[in-house]
């Protein structure tokens, strides 16, 4: 099939803009000219816990992957509060300090990607309430949660260091300070982000900022 370099040159710049240094154009099942990312790009996390880093891999979920690695380049992420820490879940964040920023980007939903990779310990994927509604909130699996792999959560990256880091993060809150995505229980975070937040829970650990190593 001949590829049309319009959409091969589209395709590339996308991901070369999301920060993959190096892509091969391969077909999909239909045929269709995609782009696969060789090689991760890795963020590393600053929190007040200590630091862990993320690798991100585009050819297991590619939209996943180019809106995260967006959002730490416009700095969405820095002062957000790891709002969502379950023990032998998840730890959860993605809504940011500041309400106005929350809003600008809350509803700015990406299509799903397929599932490629298995939701293991380490693994970071964005949360979600109904396919087709990702947007800012990612979680990283802090045990095997491979039942997810059959509702759409879609793994784009890995904690390839820090994982202790990730493990210490306070947790006692667990869902009261930030659980219910799917309940709608999360509107004090988006109307008053981390005045909030740091007013009625406190210990929540801070993620200081996030950038490309």
């Amino acid at each position: 099939m001949k590829v049309d370099p319009r959409v091969t040159s589209l395709l590339t710049a996308t991901l070369i803009l999301a920060g993959c240094e190096r892509v091969e154009t391969v077909p999909d099942a239909a045929g269709t000219p995609t782009v696969a990312a060789v090689g991760p790009v890795e963020v590393g996390v600053e929190t007040s816990q200590g630091e862990f880093v993320i690798a991100v891999h585009p050819e297991w979920a590619p939209l996943g992957a180019e809106r995260f690695l967006t959002l730490v380049e416009s700095g969405y992420y820095d002062d957000a509060r790891f709002h969502r820490v379950v023990p032998d879940f998840i730890v959860q964040w993605g809504l940011a300090g500041d309400p106005a920023l929350t809003a600008e980007w809350m509803n700015a939903f990406i299509p799903d990607d397929p599932v490629v990779a298995s939701n293991t310990r380490g693994r970071i994927a964005f949360a979600f309430t109904e396919p087709g509604t990702r947007a800012t909130q990612v979680y990283i699996n802090l045990v095997d949660n491979v039942r997810l792999d059959s509702t759409g959560f879609a793994p784009f990256g890995e904690v390839v260091s820090g994982m202790e880091v990730v493990d210490a993060l306070y947790s006692r809150y667990s869902e009261a300070s930030g659980g219910g995505l799917r309940r709608g229980d999360q509107g004090r975070i988006i109307a008053e982000g981390n005045t909030y937040l740091d007013r009625e829970y406190p210990l929540l650990n801070h993620l200081i900022r996030a950038r490309r190593r």
